[in-house]
């Protein structure tokens, strides 16, 4: 087929609507935006794709630096309203991690969820719309040139990542043998073995291979999904843990060069709690019909995953639980006893296609209308020594809400530093800023002697301050979250990346004496000034700093003038450009919303601050406040 009948035949995929997205995005994990939902002009795609290509000819590094046309995406009204439904508004961008162009090509990934920290790092996965992805396609994209794979439907389900190694570094893996059987196969292309109708069909041994995968999961729903055609402009934006995958082309191979597929990734995250006036009304997530982009019936949805839906599409409106299951409102006490014992069995499930029905059993127990009934069944499975109930538990008491927090209070006491690590965890995504449950934070975070735990421990801070600041409860106590956060930035060192300490792929790296989460990859982007070093703490420390900073001067009290100096001094002298980019980002947001109650840093020496850096992270500082005009300035095509 010859590019010019297949431009001819184009016809894009369904986009998402205003009035569906906070429900299609709870619920299938994947929302798309049309070139006209972001509301700036078709010529600004073109100028991107063109100034790629000619980059790419040249092979020049591509980042946004060098097309600023991008940054303008970025701040497209339409895009910016979207996200901050989804992500609450003065969203962040990752510094420094990925934020750059994909081509499609030959192969095929293995299905994954993104590491959910920079370059391979291990974070806590947030079922709550606390970390996105976004994806910006300035050319149009064929069903023929390798649309990005989906699973819409995967973002609650996942695998054991703390026994199980494969899953040590960021990423959650679905059929990892590919990586080592296929994955370096040329499914298309002059190399590959396939015909070409196999290929254009998708009948080859890789196409089989990776729906089996996926069907083989039994979880409800899911398929793989291509999110194309589409056409130039569109935007994706989907859930950190929806299972995806870069896709081979099944076009002619030697238009590749002339009509490469460019895509740009972003990671978003939440620097500000919904509004606990947001609406309340309750959307039947079990009603929900034939879903408009993915065709799937969603009738048939399982009250397991519409019990999920529910929860999260009432909290990203609210911040809070729903109101219980109406059949829980009207059931006797006995009968909800009985309930809670076959939920409290259903939890307990065994084996990877169980995965839903735990979950489920989870949030509805969360529902049942007894918080009291609720938390002692979910605090009971929470010290079980599996991982998948645990987990499950803990997703379960953070559904429950602030009546959970003595019960993870408790669990950050445990011998065990698995049920420590979801005790603080917990009480970051569910509870209250109150001094019991600052004291039991920052107790593991300057004393617990997993590395793991006092990553989870420093990041749990930011989440904390932000409910507080959204709720007004706690807010007195934010100035000492944040000198926790210093006093652990000013004790925690960088280490070398354990890709490089180990001398193998970080997809092999495995815990060591030293550090019992995975700190990431090695980056210093081949800059004196850097080297390839990464702490999770740390830079979980300074992610919590920028949410905080994301309210401006007032709420940090006392602590704002040492925090301005730490953080100039980590802009300065630390090796880490993780470290940086956030401290970076930090620093622009207190001088972006409060100008006047910075005195130490005005906007000459802010500009004075970003010349002495040799690499920025334009995307994550625009979305900071800094203007496009000062990035002009700094970068001349």
């Amino acid at each position: 087929m010859s590019p010019r009948t297949q431009k001819s035949d184009f016809t894009p995929l369904t986009y998402t609507t205003s009035d569906r997205l906070v429900t299609d995005f709870t619920s299938r994990g994947i929302v798309i935006l049309s070139p006209e939902d972001l509301g700036i002009p078709a010529e600004v795609h073109k100028r991107v794709y063109n100034f790629e290509k000619k980059a790419k000819k040249e092979k020049k590094r591509v980042t946004t630096g060098i097309i600023p046309d991008v940054l303008e995406v970025l701040n497209a009204p339409g895009l910016v309203s979207a996200c901050d439904q989804l992500a609450g508004k003065n969203w962040a961008i990752v510094p420094f991690t990925h934020n750059a162009v994909f081509t499609s090509g030959p192969r095929d990934q293995h299905w994954h969820k993104d590491d959910n920290g920079p370059y391979n790092s291990r974070k806590q996965r947030h079922h709550q719309a606390v970390q996105l992805e976004m994806l910006y396609y300035p050319q149009d994209v064929t069903a023929e040139m390798g649309p990005t794979a989906t699973i819409p439907y995967s973002q609650y389900w996942t695998f054991n990542h703390e026994e199980n190694h494969d899953n040590f570094a960021g990423a959650d893996h679905l059929d990892f043998a590919y990586f080592f059987d296929m994955q370096s196969e040329h499914v298309s292309g002059p190399q590959s073995k396939y015909d070409i109708e196999d290929i254009v069909n998708q009948r080859t041994a890789h196409d089989i291979r990776m729906r089996d995968a996926v069907t083989n999961t039994q979880w409800p729903l899911v398929l793989p999904f291509e999110a194309g055609p589409l056409r130039a402009g569109s935007v994706i934006i989907y859930s950190h843990n929806t299972f995806h995958r870069g896709n081979h082309r099944r076009d002619d191979w030697r238009t590749w060069e002339d009509n490469p597929r460019f895509m740009w990734r972003f990671w978003l995250y939440r620097t500000t709690d919904p509004s606990p006036n947001g609406s309340t009304t309750v959307v039947p997530m079990n009603d929900l019909g034939i879903d408009p982009i993915t065709r799937v019936n969603l009738s048939g949805a399982p009250d397991d995953a519409t019990e999920v839906w529910r929860y999260h599409h009432h909290w990203i409106k609210t911040g809070q639980a729903p109101p219980p299951r109406p059949e829980s409102k009207s059931a006797s006490q006995k009968e909800k006893e009985r309930e809670a014992k076959a939920l409290f069995e259903q939890l307990h499930a065994k084996y990877d296609e169980a995965e839903p029905v735990r979950i489920g059993a989870a949030y509805k127990l969360a529902s049942i209308g007894d918080p009291a009934l609720a938390t002692k069944f979910l605090g009971r499975a929470l010290h079980t020594d599996r991982e998948n109930v645990r987990r499950a538990a803990t997703y379960g008491l953070i559904a429950v809400g602030p009546d959970a927090t003595d019960t993870l209070i408790e669990a950050t006491r445990s011998p065990i530093k698995w049920i420590r690590k979801a005790g603080i965890y917990g009480l970051g995504d569910a509870s209250h800023l109150t001094k019991d449950v600052l004291d039991a934070v920052t107790s593991c975070l300057h004393n617990d002697s997993s590395v793991y735990v006092r990553s989870v421990a420093a990041g749990t801070l930011g989440c904390l301050g932000r409910r507080a600041v959204a709720t007004g409860k706690g807010t007195d106590l934010i100035p000492t979250c944040i000198d926790a956060l210093l006093q652990s930035l000013s004790r925690e060192e960088n280490r070398p990346s354990m890709d490089k300490a180990q001398k193998r792929s970080i997809k092999f790296v495995r815990p060591t004496d030293d550090c019992d989460v995975c700190e990431g990859s090695g980056v210093d982007f081949g800059l004196d000034r850097f080297e390839p070093v990464r702490s999770a703490v740390r830079e979980n420390a300074l992610w919590s700093i920028v949410i905080l900073c994301s309210h401006g001067t007032k709420i940090l009290g006392n602590a704002l003038e040492p925090t301005i100096e730490t953080l100039k001094d980590i802009i300065q002298t630390d090796k880490n450009v993780i470290d940086v980019g956030f401290a970076m980002d930090a620093l622009i947001r207190l001088v972006k919303l409060s100008p006047d109650e910075v005195p130490q840093i005005n906007r000459k020496n802010l500009l004075n601050i970003l010349k002495e850096l040799p690499v920025h992270s334009w995307e994550t500082f625009i979305r900071g406040g800094l203007s496009l005009d000062t990035v002009s300035k700094f970068n001349k095509p």
